[in-house]
């Protein structure tokens, strides 16, 4: 406890996000695109969020080698989500 009387909060080490919610991200966009039920411009702007986290991730210099080839097959496969809203 503080002077104050506060509690300070505690610390916790940075976890990476769970692989499997970036994955069902990916395909709730999948699937609205594919469906109609989600606008061009809102995929566009959900893909470019998780394309440049899912970057982050991978440029991570602690990020384990099993752990970075998820996160990249999940960075290609939202390039190619892209790729495919562009035409």
């Amino acid at each position: 406890m503080t002077s104050d009387g506060s509690q300070k909060p505690e610390t916790r080490p940075q976890e990476q996000p769970d692989l499997a919610h970036l994955n069902a991200a990916l395909t709730h966009v999948d699937e609205g695109v594919q469906s109609g039920s989600i606008a061009a411009g809102a995929a566009k702007g959900i893909l470019y969020s998780l394309t440049e986290t899912l970057g982050a991730l991978v440029g991570d210099p602690d990020l384990p080698e099993h752990a970075r080839a998820g996160y990249t097959g999940l960075l290609e496969a939202a390039r190619e989500l892209r790729v495919k809203l562009d035409r």
